[in-house]
């Protein structure tokens, strides 16, 4: 059945359960205390509920355990407000691990489909791990009421980025002269609504000459993001803005 309620219902509260499966199920121990304890939510009352993978649930309270809470799905939605575009952005970690996590939020918010950390020849940080940047996407996702969960990828070589297949359009954003022919294009001209696009963005000390030349000889085409100069993770929210402006999603 579809439900008759949109992301525009303030009131809703949103709860994350990748193996949801209907029509009953409980809580993990988190979800349950904040449903109880912080909301202060009863048997009776209503939640929504998402898998992360679009499908988003109506579901009743049955049993208000604060530390294993049973719902019940009375409601579904599948594909709920999905993007109609498809955004990866391969950005390289900043040094300050929290600068790094102010995007993953922000992206994930404004909508992006996922996100691969870099690791390039003048990154800063070349150890990453996911554990807490997947807690700030999922916070992000719950907060801003969406039902399809960004893919936060593990960190990559650039090389491997620039020669992984990928069905859509490829962009390499950098702060040097233009190298190819076609030279750089602001980036908001350069997309296409609709249209499925990788998009890099280096570390503070930009991509080496050696990066821009392979990525242009892996079929990048070479962006800007206008004239003011950014870092990396406000020239990454700003990239993720923009395809979001060009989809009409603003």
């Amino acid at each position: 059945m579809r439900a008759k309620y949109t992301k525009s219902d303030r009131a809703m509260q949103l709860f994350y359960d990748p193996d949801f499966v209907p029509p009953l199920h409980t809580l993990g121990e988190e979800e349950s205390r904040h449903c109880v304890r912080v909301l202060r939510l009863a048997e009776g009352d209503s939640l929504h509920l998402t898998d992360g993978r679009g499908t988003l649930y109506r579901c009743r309270i049955v049993s208000a355990d604060p530390r294993r809470c049973t719902v019940e799905a009375v409601e579904t939605v599948h594909d709920f407000e999905p993007l109609p575009y498809r955004l990866v952005m391969g950005v390289a970690p900043t040094k300050n691990a929290d600068r790094f996590e102010w995007f993953l939020e922000k992206a994930t918010e404004v909508g992006v489909t996922a996100i691969v950390p870099l690791e390039t020849d003048h990154s800063e940080r070349r150890v990453f791990r996911p554990q807490r940047g997947e807690k700030v996407i999922t916070a992000a996702i719950k907060q801003s009421l969406k039902a399809f969960r960004p893919e936060l990828r593990p960190l990559a070589p650039l090389r491997e980025v620039l020669e992984a297949p990928f069905e859509g359009r490829r962009f390499i954003a950098h702060c040097d002269q233009a190298r190819s022919q076609a030279g750089k294009r602001y980036l908001p001209a350069a997309l296409h609504p609709g249209e499925a696009a990788l998009v890099l963005i280096g570390p503070e000390g930009d991509f080496s000459p050696r990066e821009i030349d392979a990525a242009i000889a892996c079929g990048f085409e070479e962006i800007t993001l206008g004239t003011q100069r950014l870092r990396t993770e406000t020239a990454a929210l700003t990239a993720v803005v923009m395809a979001s402006v060009v989809n009409g999603m603003n």
